[in-house]
């Protein structure tokens, strides 16, 4: 099969913007072109128009346009004649987008467009308990009505995903995001920083990250040696319009707790594995998320993980086997399971073995890569019947 992928993001050194859903498709579209099929990947709303190959995957580069009046449209429809014109010249099968703001709402496909649910504004308004802009609803809603069939990547997600739209009569299958566990080895798991927390991800309300400045002063009650390390971008706050949320944590931890703390910003993704090696802890509190790719990320590197158990953590983590779920808002509970595992190095191998057992059972690419052909070709076949 020809597959194709548009997106916003991608790991590349060419592209400036990559988060999960970027990482996700990069390890999905390799294990794909790995088994012989043939990938392209569109990355609209950027800088530059570019054509580039990535270990044997093209990438088309789609310019970002500005408009006088009606940029949402006008932008959407270009970015739908540049996407034909190559499916028709390379002969694509299947072209999959994901639900956030509904970026193929006005687009038509001369082939079966797939939607994965990476977590829609619709989604994330609904966990966070947010006014959703009606426009953005709509946007997600026609492109929803658009598509031939649905991944989700919990069961959480898609069944959640289902209501918020109401999506009847289409196929909505359940397929884990997967890692190339080679590329996520670490051979010497008892070697850590003994009493330092990792978070990983964006700084940003919807991921828990204001609750960390209460739960890290209890665990400095009991380890006042403690250190929190933070990495990811910082971002606009929508509850206060504040500029910064790293500004917001700012204030929230006392003088004294600040001194423990090092933000380090955004950083490389290769430079990122070091620091999941040197952790005691990886804090993952989030309010909001489909599946989480930093999470099984850690897991594949043998670390004891306190995640959140809302929903969609349930089908990543077993409770006190794999790492231990806890609701972000419970502060106690929260640094308990931090300082438990501060004090028990062995407690903390055994769950980094066992969390790396998990994600080679539920979460190892060159499996779930099979699930996923199948799904295309399922789509391709239906479209073919029906014209």
């Amino acid at each position: 099969m020809h597959i194709a992928f548009l997106t916003p993001e991608y790991p590349h050194p060419n592209i400036a913007q990559s988060a999960g859903i970027g990482t996700s498709i990069k390890n999905l579209a390799t294990s794909l072109h790995n088994s012989g099929n043939t990938i392209t990947i569109f990355i609209y709303d950027q800088p530059i128009q570019d054509i580039f190959d990535d270990s044997g995957i093209r990438i088309y580069c789609i310019k970002k346009k500005k408009y006088k009046f009606l940029g949402w449209y006008l932008y959407r429809k270009h970015i739908e004649k540049f996407c034909n014109q190559i499916i028709k010249q390379e002969s694509i099968d299947v072209i999959e987008a994901a639900d956030w703001t509904g970026t193929t709402a006005f687009m038509r496909f001369e082939i079966p467009l797939v939607i994965r649910f990476h977590g829609s504004d619709t989604y994330f308004c609904h966990l966070e308990n947010r006014k959703q802009k009606l426009k953005n609803f709509w946007f997600e809603k026609l492109a929803i009505n658009q598509a031939n069939g649905f991944i989700a990547p919990t069961n959480f997600a898609g069944e959640l995903s289902e209501k918020l739209f109401r999506i009847k009569k289409k196929e909505i299958l359940t397929i884990h995001n997967g890692l190339d566990l080679e590329k996520f080895e670490n051979n010497c798991p008892e070697k850590f920083t003994k009493n330092t927390i990792l978070y990983i991800g964006t700084l940003i309300r919807k991921k828990g990250v204001l609750e960390l400045p209460d739960i890290f002063n209890k665990v400095r009650q009991a380890f006042p040696e403690a250190k929190l390390l933070l990495i990811g971008s910082d971002s606009f706050d929508v509850k206060t319009n504040s500029k910064s949320t790293w500004n917001l944590m700012q204030d929230l931890f006392t003088k004294d707790d600040l001194g423990n703390v090092n933000y380090l910003g955004k950083i490389s993704y290769n430079e990122i594995q070091d620091y999941i090696k040197c952790a005691n802890v990886c804090v993952f509190p989030t309010y909001a998320e489909t599946l989480g790719m930093v999470t099984i990320e850690a897991m594949a590197m043998q670390k004891a993980i306190v995640n959140s158990n809302i929903g969609w953590s349930q089908e990543l983590i077993i409770d006190g086997e794999s790492g231990y779920l806890v609701h972000p808002s419970n502060h106690n509970l929260y640094a308990e399971r931090i300082t438990q595992l501060f004090k028990d190095d062995s407690l903390v191998l055994q769950l980094g073995k066992n969390a790396r057992e998990r994600v080679e059972e539920k979460f190892n690419i060159n499996n779930l890569v099979f699930e996923n052909i199948s799904f295309y070709q399922n789509i391709i076949n239906s479209n073919k019947k029906a014209q």
